[in-house]
């Protein structure tokens, strides 16, 4: 059942990525003009017409500089425009489209330019450096964890009361690393095997190397316009359906972590919106947010697109392949294309939108496709952001 919300409709007309890369030689304002400039392109559109400019990206020291929204709307038209920056952790990239869709539904703006980008590679002397100060400083920060770490608890939480292994939790990665081959944005697609996960080198057990996505630079970008003027700009838009959001307990300790409630709390109230009752068969193609292969399957459970315990078996059995019944992170997500935090939510959101316009090239699913998800999480394991969208 739909909610009963007055807002105006709202399409995507436009988006562009940069390449994800370990290491760039651009500026992040340059990351986040050229995406940018794709997205304008695609829409027909010039920086003129944009009313409002929204800015998503992680903590400034990933970048070097402070007040990365101000420093970055130099490269992404916000100069002498509305502006205004999201952050929500690994969340943010889905949250950088909601709050264009904000902009536009609310009537305040007609045309929105939404931008993530996220340059890690100045983070010294590793980009996890910069989450040294998160944690609680009586009751966690005696311990010395890193993000890694508490990752390792959740994945093996997962693990030990589903029942899964760690063979059927590698098949994530090979499945999205597969899939990433075909995009021409990827930093790490490639052929790999079970074994291969299995043999990479322990960082925290359960996880290896392959368990987890690469450290990046990039950008994303993309256009919403009102919905009453969207066909002035293409004959196919893509329809802003549905949004959802939870900030959860950042008590970690204090949950369950074998299942991630927040997102299904996201994701109910992204359904409700979009009339969706029966997800499972309602929709056709899903960008879970995949920062380890194991929060893949625990994310499509919590999106009601299995049971508990119960997306391992189906990805064993092709359900989530490209020519599965869902196929999901047909991009081949994070792990294959890359994780610049921000950008990388963005990024599935605009892979949702290439596959329900048809032009996602080598990456298009093999069946046709009229409603889409995207999600993304973040923070200390408790944020999560859900889109859908229809053709």
């Amino acid at each position: 059942m739909r909610t009963n919300l007055k807002f105006r409709r709202v399409a995507a007309i436009g988006a562009g990525l940069t390449e994800f890369r370990r290491r760039t030689l651009e500026t992040p304002q340059e990351l986040a003009w050229e995406a940018s400039r794709k997205a304008l392109d695609e829409a027909g559109l010039e920086l003129r017409d944009i009313d409002c400019v929204v800015i998503g990206s992680a903590p400034d020291a990933f970048d070097g500089v402070h007040m990365k929204g101000e420093y970055l709307s130099h490269g992404s038209g916000g100069i002498r425009k509305p502006t205004s920056r999201v952050y929500v952790g690994g969340a943010t990239g889905v949250m950088t489209a909601i709050s264009g869709w904000y902009h536009v539904a609310s009537g305040l703006c007609k045309n929105v330019l939404a931008v993530a980008e996220e340059k890690m590679s100045p983070g010294r002397p590793h980009p996890q450096a910069v989450f040294r100060y998160i944690w609680d400083p009586i009751t966690e920060k005696p311990l010395n964890p890193n993000l890694i770490w508490i990752f390792a608890m959740e994945m093996h939480r997962y693990m030990y009361v589903n029942k899964v292994s760690k063979e059927e939790i590698a098949l994530v990665s090979v499945k999205n690393k597969r899939n990433a081959v075909n995009n021409p944005y990827a930093q790490l697609g490639g052929q790999i095997t079970v074994d291969d996960v299995l043999k990479s080198e322990v960082l925290v057990w359960p996880v290896q190397l392959l368990d987890v996505s690469p450290v990046s630079d990039g950008a994303a970008a993309m256009v919403f316009v009102e919905g009453d003027i969207a066909r002035r700009y293409t004959d196919t838009p893509v329809w802003i359906e549905g949004v959802g959001w939870t900030l959860d307990n950042t008590s970690w300790p204090d949950r369950e972590l074998a299942y991630p409630r927040y997102l299904e709390n996201a994701a109910r109230m992204a359904y409700t919106m979009a009339g969706i009752e029966r997800p499972q068969k309602e929709i056709d193609v899903i960008e879970p947010y995949d920062p380890f292969d194991y929060k893949e399957l625990h994310h499509i459970e919590g999106l009601l697109l299995a049971k508990r315990g119960e997306a391992p078996l189906l990805l064993k059995e092709g359900f989530f392949d490209v020519d599965g019944d869902i196929p999901s992170s047909p991009s081949g997500g994070l792990l294959g294309v890359g994780n610049p935090i921000a950008a990388a939510g963005l990024m599935k959101v605009i892979s949702i939108y290439w596959q329900l316009k048809g032009t996602a090239g080598k990456m298009q699913v093999k069946r046709p496709v009229h409603t889409g998800l995207a999600q993304a999480w973040g923070d200390l394991m408790q944020a999560s952001t859900v889109i859908i969208m229809r053709n």
